[in-house]
């Protein structure tokens, strides 16, 4: 049994934590470089109040050739460490989003599926968008922290001129984010939803691309628009109830700042006018009035930002604290290629039994394509052993037995739609560029015209899901690919479907040839391959029904001969 992985986050709050702490070092840096940042911002409008107060009234060129002076420092203090701070910041953002894309692709690529209800197409955006808006917290936090500094230096500042002035910031900051803090828990609602929504358009979206040949071909285009447009208009709805959210929340923000600035502005004019304070207080306090606005802004928004990164860090605590379908074994096949199914029953299977020997060709005709299917996935170990009564043996153990990369290391099972990646048709072929039977694969799977229609041969581009080539070339590149990896046990599923009766008499030939002395099981309906086959298994209301040679088959059967002739 696999030991447990014990490091995997249990919740959001765990996410946005190791978040955290893995980039102390660089957060601590941002946040200096943007303290000094705002802190020279507040600076601004104090020297000017400065300026206001003693060269101004004194008359000295001195004086003032040292307030131009220090304003020098300041604007250069402000510039520099605005730039490295949010340097730091990004560069950190960027590596823990890419820590995070890879962590939940690795849970999807893993041979053992995760027990969560999620789709191919939500995982895709919980690996992008939800990875993006969780790293965004190492920008938040020290964003939040420098903001802080601003309004502290401002409270400070004022308080000096005056305690009323001081008293009123730091109790203006306190209402509008205990204001705010209510607000932000309704964006974090309603931008979950938001999300996992959008996340539900998106599989459906690939889905459909994946299925539309099909749907071309029994009419079900109109079904399937209808389908998507109804999940993509629950998502443009909630789409459109966050943005209300967010604009709610920014023009109380905004009309809360701007209150705040106008009180301090006009506190400040009243003690001016009383004599309470002097000129260059009243120049810096209606200077820090307008300024302290922007770090309130940024201080005000903060939450927000956080309840969408706590909320995108939900969404991958789905992913990554799933615990997988099985645990599979650590045993390895005995070498040898022997394969047999004992009274399976899972779905339309209704205790399959058969066994093929070493090295023998065996070709299945299954009259139900549901039937194929379901088998097909038993023998991938896409179903978990204990969710199907009877068992799999492989060399004479059971699957349940046997690790998962073991196994499919052993036993390569080609599905009838293998997908086909961005890249070349020799990294299609080889992916891990290992492959000695490369030249053998291309001729068995008669892709040799593809190969020479093409001055690149081999490194000829193939564009992602092989848009580029027709799916007879396709199912051949697949077909390449599986003979290629010259597994033990080869199990393949309708690879010739797409391509002509020419071609798929050649193909059948060549894989009998390029095959002998191993294990070969193709589940199909072609006559070209059953007639290569040493023998048929007759594959028909989820049993074996009969079993014996192809043309004894066609001679005897009525209605294997029904099915299968054409």
């Amino acid at each position: 049994m696999t030991t447990p992985d014990t490091q995997r986050p249990r919740r959001g709050s765990d996410i946005l934590w190791t978040a955290l702490r893995r980039n102390v070092g660089a957060m601590t840096w941002g946040t200096v470089l943007m303290g000094m940042y705002q802190a020279g911002e507040t600076a601004f409008p104090i020297a000017l109040g400065l300026i206001v107060e003693h060269t101004m009234r004194d008359r000295s060129l001195g004086s003032l050739a040292l307030s131009i002076a220090a304003l020098a420092v300041i604007i250069t203090t402000v510039s520099l460490s605005w730039r490295f701070g949010m340097r730091v910041l990004q560069q950190a953002n960027t590596t823990e989003a890419h820590r995070w894309r890879v962590r939940v692709a690795a849970c999807g690529l893993q041979p053992v599926a995760r027990d969560v209800d999620l789709k191919s197409g939500e995982v895709l955006t919980i690996a992008t968008e939800d990875a993006d808006q969780t790293a965004d917290i190492i920008e938040v936090v020290p964003l939040l922290i420098s903001s802080l500094v601003a309004v502290v230096i401002t409270a400070v500042a004022l308080g000096m001129a005056s305690i009323w002035l001081g008293s009123l910031v730091i109790v203006g900051t306190v209402a509008i984010l205990s204001i705010l803090s209510v607000m932000s828990k309704r964006i974090g609602v309603s931008t979950r939803e938001q999300q996992a929504r959008v996340a539900r358009a998106g599989a459906k979206v690939a889905d459909l691309i994946t299925g539309l040949r099909p749907l071309h071909g029994f009419g079900g285009n109109d079904a399937a628009f209808l389908s998507y447009r109804k999940v993509s208009t629950e998502a443009k709805h909630q789409a459109i109830t966050v943005a209300r959210v967010n604009g709610a929340y920014a023009g109380v923000a905004l009309a809360l700042n701007a209150i705040l600035a106008a009180a301090v502005t006009l506190t400040a004019g009243w003690l001016a006018f009383r004599g309470q304070i002097t000129i260059g207080q009243l120049v810096m306090a209606v200077g820090l009035a307008q300024f302290v606005m922007e770090p309130l802004k940024l201080f005000s928004e903060m939450p927000k930002y956080v309840m969408i990164a706590r909320a995108s860090a939900e969404r991958m605590a789905l992913v990554l604290a799933a615990p997988p379908v099985m645990i599979p074994g650590r045993d390895r096949p005995s070498a040898g290629g022997d394969l047999e199914v004992d009274c399976v029953r899972y779905g339309s299977l209704r205790k399959v039994r058969f066994q093929v020997s070493a090295g023998e060709f065996v070709a299945i005709a299954a009259y139900q394509p549901r039937t194929a299917a379901d088998l097909a996935s038993v023998l991938a170990v896409n179903v978990p052993p204990g969710a199907y009564e009877g068992v799999v043996r492989v060399s004479g153990q059971e699957t349940a037995d046997l690790s998962i990369e073991a196994v499919r290391e052993h036993m390569l099972v080609n599905p009838y739609d293998g997908e086909i990646f961005a890249g070349t048709l020799r990294t299609n072929i080889d992916p891990s560029g290992s492959s000695r039977m490369v030249p053998e694969a291309v001729e068995a799977s008669m892709l040799t015209d593809v190969v020479a229609l093409h001055r690149e041969g081999l490194d000829y581009g193939v564009r992602d899901r092989g848009a580029n080539l027709s799916g007879g070339q396709r199912q051949r590149l697949s077909l390449a690919r599986a003979l290629a990896a010259d597994a033990d046990v080869l199990v393949l599923h309708d690879p010739t479907t797409a391509v002509d009766a020419v071609t798929e008499q050649l193909i059948a030939r060549n894989l009998a040839a390029l095959r002998r002395g191993r294990t070969t099981i193709v589940i199909t309906s072609s006559p070209a391959l059953l007639d290569a086959a040493d023998r048929v298994l007759v594959l028909d209301d989820g049993i074996v029904t009969a079993e014996d040679t192809h043309r004894n088959l066609l001679a005897t059967d009525e209605d294997y001969r029904l099915a299968v002739a054409r």
